[in-house]
């Protein structure tokens, strides 16, 4: 049995397909996971996604702390409520973790992904030596993702008139508190929609609640597909301590300027610049049928090898999709090797849908 959420037991009264992820029992699907994220494009759905690790920093140094220890620059959080993505790099440049770095009134929350709670807390206090800061996770607090076209209007439907002010006036990547709840404009679906932060045990009901508004219950396997479909790397997957920034598709997350800022992983990167950078992420598009799926080899004719890194049919596009780590010289032709033949591939920028569009 692996770690639960507030939510199980509800999740099981809903029908939930339950399985294992990252030593946690997390919903699967509750039925039909295709129509669980057919329903986030066209409408919206809801996820418990309580299973992430919250971090709470504050103290008189927490600023400058944070902007050594992540490859983004938190300066650029210029008022309370707004907030970024980042990479955290160790030395060498390469990606312990990606995270959601929101400001607070009293410092920053740190989201972090479920699988590396514990080396990233870890990281965290073996680099707080000589930095007056708090570093307190809230394993207590639930997060709940509803994400769609529709989701803002919906969620602002059942809550007070505070609250719902609130929610219309967010702009995208900004992330308050209104009480003891903590709700951001920020998702992992590529489309419009809330994460609300809550105590644990208002979860359970809040949850009900959005069911019983026609928010529709939605589990790992649509939340794979819909940030597949929108380029967004899982941690594990697409990156990893194996990667840097540079060869992920994350360049644009990390802030060289000011060029003083001297950010843990910097030196590193900037080596791999005089090397060379020698791969890339990118997409990949099979125009025949079948299926692409993590660790099947890539070809580029008179390049060389890659791998893609995730891969699933996807069900806006009626396509196999795959994120692939290729060598930096590919092109827009590629072949992918499944069950023992060589299909082709289109290879195209990693980002396939975005709020309802097709990109490619």
């Amino acid at each position: 049995m692996g770690q639960r959420t507030p939510l199980y037991d509800l999740h099981l009264a809903l029908g939930a397909k339950t399985v294992d992820f990252g030593g946690w029992d997390m919903p699967l699907h509750y039925g039909s996971q295709v129509e669980e994220h057919h329903q986030v494009r066209s409408d919206c759905g809801v996820f418990d996604v309580s299973h992430m690790t919250v971090i709470d920093i504050d103290g008189a140094d927490a600023t400058p702390w944070l902007r050594r220890l992540l490859a983004n620059d938190v300066a650029r959080l210029e008022s309370p409520g707004k907030a970024l993505y980042s990479p955290l790099l160790n030395e060498q440049g390469r990606v312990i973790d990606d995270l959601i770095a929101y400001r607070t009134e009293d410092g920053y929350r740190l989201v972090a992904n479920a699988a590396t709670r514990d080396k990233v807390l870890a990281w965290l206090e073996a680099q707080s030596e000589g930095f007056t800061v708090g570093i307190e996770a809230r394993p207590e607090l639930a997060i709940l993702a509803i994400q769609g076209p529709h989701a803002r209007e919906k969620v602002a439907a059942l809550l007070s008139v505070a609250r719902a002010a609130l929610i219309r006036e967010l702009r995208p990547f900004e992330g308050v508190a209104e009480g003891d709840w903590f709700v951001a404009r920020t998702g992992y679906t590529g489309e419009d929609g809330l994460e609300i932060i809550l105590p644990g045990d208002q979860a359970a009901s809040f949850f009900y609640d959005l069911v019983g508004a026609g928010i529709a219950p939605s589990g790992l396997g649509a939340r794979d597909t819909l940030r597949l479909e929108a380029g967004m790397n899982l941690y594990g997957q697409d990156i990893d301590e194996a990667h840097t920034p540079l060869t992920s598709n994350l360049g644009w997350s990390v802030a060289w300027e000011p060029a003083d800022r001297d950010f843990i992983g910097r030196s590193g990167l900037l080596a791999e610049i005089e090397r060379g950078v020698q791969d890339k992420l990118v997409g990949l598009v099979l125009e025949e049928r079948g299926v692409l799926r993590a660790h099947q080899t890539v070809r580029v004719a008179g390049i060389g090898e890659g791998e893609i890194t995730s891969g699933s049919f996807s069900p806006t596009l009626s396509k196999s999709i795959a994120l692939a780590r290729v060598p930096i010289a590919t092109g827009d032709r590629a072949e992918v090797e499944i069950r023992g033949k060589w299909y082709p591939v289109r290879v195209v920028k990693p980002t396939f849908v975005r709020h309802g569009k097709t990109l490619i």
